[in-house]
């Protein structure tokens, strides 16, 4: 595959995956289509070698993984790393808000967003909706308004002339979204409108009843290659879906001589405690699983984490332009400089010498540069589910991933050459 085929097929995931729930499902497709098989967590699991896999956990976290045809023990497993939220506003349980004749949301902020590029903006809704049936049966089922149906106002200027100097956003007042103006006496409910948008599908026609939702607003304009020479992407949720997109590609098309393995965790974003998220059992268990398949005994999975390593593969701080001393002057990461190495002294990054090594060389027989990134001794430091990973398995861990601006934002910008670069990165490190 090309670059250019590359980075349309990436556009089109991000355009397709609003939400966790979408990007797995969409993840769930691509690795059907390249003979991936499903699992089922509940089930008993016989595994054969060289084999692909897949399993899902909460229809927002995902591990996809090739069995190989070396002893596991001996070879270890290539495991990379990634989730797939994003920070959104996420609705209300009864989100209904009336005032001044107009309908509204409620809305909770989800993790760090950067919340001024929200407004102004035309925003749809998507996500997973539980329901009953008329026959009284629960299901669940994903839906994506796709139109524009939301819009969060700023105030006029003139009503705050100040607003350009100092302005703190009060998140319960500012952030809900207009939906529609009603006529006098007029009733809105939420539920039938999701209840209505259900029943436009067939497979649903017979839904009856919402019982909860996990919705998320999310800006409808279309991720797109931007600049005079297009250099850039710019889109919503390239921190982490682009991630998700090139490790789960590179997975794909490497070779199925080594077990290989991607985790997708969800819930990153606020800290990974959950079933889904790097703090909880799913990859573990999946691993336990893969393990015992072959081997029996105690020292079984102990031996093959020593032979592994994790690629934790997230967005990386690009330097700015406009804001070069926000970063240590000799650590500032360029768009389309190749793949960044993250490291933090005090652990928010996994990444030690060891690990920086065997990534290093793997780029330099690729002959693809690298880039570090150390914060600012006097700013605080993010992190990732690298260092959590690390901890939960003992696994040796590298922190990496694309440079990129705005990262939080609505929309978000990174350079084109980046993902195939590390794309291919990955692929040779499953495969060598």
């Amino acid at each position: 595959m090309s670059s250019e085929n590359f980075n349309q097929e990436l556009l089109q995931f991000l355009q397709q995956s609003p939400t966790p729930f979408h990007a797995v499902a969409n993840l769930s497709v691509m690795l059907e289509q390249a003979d991936f098989h499903r699992l089922d967590e509940a089930g008993h699991w016989q595994l054969e070698k060289n084999s692909r896999y897949y399993v899902t956990r909460n229809d927002s976290a995902l591990v996809a993984f090739k069995t190989g045809d070396h002893d596991i023990v001996s070879t270890g497993i290539r495991l990379t790393g990634t989730h797939t939220d994003s920070p959104c506003l996420k609705i209300k349980p009864m989100p209904e808000i009336h005032q001044q004749g107009y309908l509204q949301l409620g809305v909770e902020v989800y993790g760090g967003a950067l919340l001024n590029p929200w407004f102004d903006r035309d925003l749809s809704i998507a996500g997973r909706v539980d329901f009953q049936t008329k026959q009284g049966e629960l299901q669940s089922a994903l839906i994506d308004m796709k139109e524009p149906v939301a819009f969060i106002p700023s105030l006029a200027i003139h009503l705050e002339r100040n607003v350009n100097d100092a302005h703190k956003i009060n998140r319960q007042k500012e952030l809900p979204p207009v939906l529609l103006q009603l006529k006098k006496g007029e009733e809105f409910s939420f539920d039938q409108v999701l209840l209505k948008q259900l029943q436009q599908n067939s497979k649903y026609a017979d839904a009856d009843k919402i019982l909860s939702h996990e919705l998320l607003l999310y800006d409808t304009q279309a991720p797109s290659l931007v600049g005079l020479h297009k250099q850039f992407i710019a889109s919503a949720r390239l921190d982490n879906l682009l991630s998700c997109f090139l490790a789960a590609t590179a997975l794909i098309d490497s070779q199925d001589s080594f077990a290989s393995l991607l985790v997708c965790h969800d819930h990153e974003e606020v800290g990974s405690a959950s079933i889904a998220g790097a703090q909880g059992p799913f990859l573990k268990a999946v691993i336990q699983r893969l393990v015992s398949s072959e081997h029996n005994g105690p020292e079984a999975m102990e031996r093959v984490l020593r032979q592994s390593l994790l690629l934790s593969i997230d967005n990386a701080h690009g330097v700015h332009p406009n804001y070069v001393d926000k970063h240590d002057a000799q650590h500032r990461p360029l768009l389309n400089g190749g793949p960044v190495i993250k490291i933090n002294a005090n652990q928010r990054y996994a990444s030690n010498s060891e690990s920086v090594a065997l990534f290093k060389s793997l780029c330099q027989q690729l002959q693809i540069p690298t880039q570090s990134f150390v914060m600012r001794s006097d700013m605080a430091c993010g992190s990732t589910i690298g260092p959590i990973t690390a901890t939960e398995l003992g696994i040796t861990t590298v922190d990496i991933g694309i440079a990129s601006f705005a990262m939080h934002s609505i929309r978000e910008l990174a350079g084109s050459e980046d993902p195939y670069a590390l794309a291919s990165v990955v692929r040779a490190f499953y495969t060598r």
